[in-house]
């Protein structure tokens, strides 16, 4: 099973498992991403390779296996298409790997100034131009950012995020609403640009770039353990700004802002083991939550507000799981 990927088909009502993929990876999977048009299938793994599959009508090919890192490889990102086929992946090796799609895989450019594993890396939105954030161990967030060709890259980066070590990172939308329900309002473009990390201090940042550099905008505390994951909601046009974020505390939390500067924190659920990943739907209504518990649940919010489980599946026998394994 561990060198199994198994892909769920989910729905308001329901989740069923829809394909599992015999991977051939030999140890520990870590991250599955799907790119852009769900067409292609990036796998990672603590045997130090990547693969990429194409799907089609339930079945699956390998198309390439990428081999750059020397330790566990602990995710992938895909970049938006119109850059090009292009994947990012981070390592216990301390190097960040973004590859591509020219004919055939190659490595188009390796960073390698972080002191510790990288756990992280998330592609920001595309109208922002290609930009990748990564975040360490070694408690600083790396911002690269595509200058005048596809192999150069401007590296900025941010010390002392976290203490102990940065675990997870997303990009807020590059659109939001107007902070009123005028119908004349509508999705305006998104000029600030924001992350938000989650680290080993319990705490979820936010920060916000100013000019040439990234400083910190808001600190949010509410965790009373390590935060393992947290996502930024897509904008819907609603007049708030939606993040989830979870812990080895069991618990996920969903905060809302309507300015981003002043956060609301709402405890979704407390489970019974420590949950590794949180994951939005592409509407922004629906929360997938993974943890130790071996479970993929779906969570959406009523209209009084509550944060009600739609959806329950079983991992399968697989003891370790998402990030289980990342480095402390």
């Amino acid at each position: 099973m561990f060198s199994e990927c198994t892909l769920d088909f989910n729905s308001t009502k329901m989740v069923s498992v829809m394909n599992t993929i015999d991977t051939g990876h030999e140890d520990l999977i870590h991250d599955a991403e799907m790119d852009y048009y769900g067409l292609r299938l990036a796998t990672c793994s603590s045997d130090h390779s990547i693969k990429i599959y194409n799907l089609k009508s339930g079945t699956q090919s390998l198309i390439a296996d990428l081999k750059g890192h020397y330790g566990p490889v602990w995710q992938v990102a895909w970049a938006h298409p119109k850059y090009g086929n292009l994947l990012a992946s981070c390592s216990y090796d301390r190097k960040v790997i973004i590859w591509k799609e020219s004919g055939e895989w190659t490595k188009l450019y390796e960073y390698n100034n972080h002191d510790s594993s990288v756990n992280s890396v998330a592609w920001a939105p595309h109208e922002y131009g290609l930009m990748l954030a990564c975040a360490s161990s070694d408690g600083t967030i790396s911002i690269l950012t595509n200058t005048t060709d596809a192999s150069s890259w401007d590296a900025k980066k941010i010390s002392n995020a976290h203490t102990i070590g940065c675990n997870a990172i997303s990009w807020s939308p590059a659109t939001s609403p107007l902070p009123t329900l005028d119908p004349g309002n509508s999705l305006k473009s998104n000029n600030v640009r924001r992350l938000v990390s989650g680290g080993c201090d319990n705490l979820v940042k936010i920060w916000k770039e100013e000019g040439d550099r990234w400083v910190e905008e808001t600190k949010l505390e509410v965790h009373s353990d390590w935060v393992r994951d947290v996502a930024w909601a897509p904008s819907i046009g609603l007049p708030r700004s939606t993040i989830a974020s979870c812990s080895q505390d069991r618990r996920v939390i969903i905060w809302t802002s309507e300015d981003n500067i002043n956060w609301t924190s709402t405890i979704l659920n407390t489970f019974d083991d420590v949950v590794w990943n949180v994951s939005w739907s592409l509407t922004g209504n629906i929360l997938a939550v993974s943890g130790g518990d071996n479970k993929v649940s779906l969570w959406r919010e009523n209209n009084e507000g509550q944060w009600i489980c739609i959806s329950e599946v079983n991992k399968g026998q697989g003891q370790m799981v998402g990030n289980e394994q990342r480095a402390l």
